[in-house]
């Protein structure tokens, strides 16, 4: 098998590059590695899921061996559901984090399990941090989890999650994190940060596509976790057990996508693992962010909380400025932007992952000042409210 290239191409067939929280722009390496078909059964096929199962845990640094991988059949959601419904037990209690659409989707899933649960809501601005996590532990003795964003993409923002694990295990309680949009990019060695469980997918920071995502969990708790789900098709520790008795998927797997994320690994360790794809995105964010910022647009967070992943904009107070129209013509010029999803004032978000570099960023500034000029937008500043607000929530 030929060796990957760590260099970025240009999307095929003039395919718009994709500045989205994933999907993503993949390598064409990736694409090309779904043309073969694969029996699920198979043990080609078999050696692929553990090849992909070592390949994940190597990422976790030293005490890696304390954990093990296992993949599951669906989108991220389906993913972040299986292990709060397999290791949270069902007379257990978890804390939340929310600041953002996907802690409080987590939320909303435990609502669903039927778990008890209390939320810590910061909104849209801030990171919950790791002394508010503390008091609420020392408050609540029943809480027996926390669950935390790695990287909250409706905003943008990095959480902290070296401070509340630190907060979580020195009340003795357990951490499960979901960084379905971090890891691969973002360090979550094993060795100094701890947790129970973590969740990702196949197509984030590794640049595969959609179709799985993927349990890194400590062999102990998976072990202890036995008759915790509620689900039958999303219980982490039955498709644990089978894939270490047989090798297998319990349910048909997803064949191509796995090929695939094979070869996007392999780039991966080609780039440098992940403090080789983190800095390529975190190039890309610098890129694009001051970019942007020559044009007028303002950031929603403030420096220290920008991930490398996506970064959230204000959208322009001119009135001339329409997001719809905006995001068509962003389209015509090769790019795919990501609406807002905040709730309090209107924005628009920009991807850095996927096959793009700082050259690409830099053409995706350059499309924006010229969708703002064919739109007629003089100034690309957010009303003044949307920062008396930012200022608001941040002070």
């Amino acid at each position: 098998m030929k060796a990957p290239s760590t260099k970025i191409e240009p999307p095929r067939l003039g395919e718009p590059y994709l500045l989205t929280p994933g999907p993503l722009t993949t390598s064409f390496a990736v694409k090309e590695a779904m043309l073969r078909d694969w029996g699920s059964w198979d043990d080609d096929f078999r050696a692929m899921t553990q090849d992909m199962r070592t390949r994940l845990l190597s990422l976790l640094g030293d005490g890696a061996d304390d954990f093990d991988c296992v993949p599951m059949q669906g989108s991220g959601s389906f993913a972040v559901e299986a292990m709060l419904g397999t290791f949270i037990p069902k007379d257990g209690k978890a804390l939340v984090l929310a600041n953002g659409a996907y802690g409080l989707r987590s939320a909303k899933t435990m609502e669903y399990l039927g778990r008890e649960h209390v939320v810590l809501d910061k909104g849209d601005y801030l990171p919950p941090r790791g002394q508010e996590v503390a008091q609420i532990l020392a408050d609540d003795s029943a809480i027996t989890h926390v669950v935390a964003i790695h990287c909250e993409t409706s905003s943008g923002i990095l959480n902290p999650v070296e401070e509340i694990s630190e907060a979580t295990y020195a009340a003795g309680r357990k951490l499960l994190v979901d960084s379905m949009s971090a890891f691969g990019a973002i360090p979550l060695e094993v060795s100094k940060v701890r947790y129970e469980a973590m969740v990702s997918s196949a197509n984030k920071c590794i640049e595969g596509v959609p179709g799985f995502g993927f349990v890194i969990a400590r062999k102990s708790e998976l072990e202890a976790s036995k008759g915790n789900c509620h689900s039958l098709s999303l219980d982490v520790h039955a498709q644990w057990d089978n894939m270490e008795k047989t090798g297998q998927w319990r349910f048909t797997p997803p064949t191509h996508v796995v090929a695939a994320f094979l070869e996007a690994l392999r780039g991966h360790e080609a780039e440098g693992g992940v403090a080789g794809r983190g800095a390529r995105y975190t190039n890309n964010r610098d890129v694009m962010v001051a970019g942007m910022r020559d044009l007028g647009f303002e950031t929603l967070l403030k420096d220290r909380w920008l991930s490398p992943i996506i970064v959230t904009f204000f959208c322009p107070a001119d009135p001339n400025f329409e997001f719809s129209r905006f995001y068509g013509l962003m389209k015509d010029r090769g790019f795919i932007i990501y609406p807002g999803k905040l709730t309090v004032v209107d924005s628009f978000r920009v991807g850095c992952i996927g096959q793009m570099d700082a050259e690409v960023m830099r053409q995706v500034v350059t499309a924006a000042k010229e969708t703002l000029a064919e739109m007629g937008v003089a100034s690309a500043a957010p009303p003044a409210a949307a920062l008396e607000e930012r200022a608001k929530l941040a002070a």
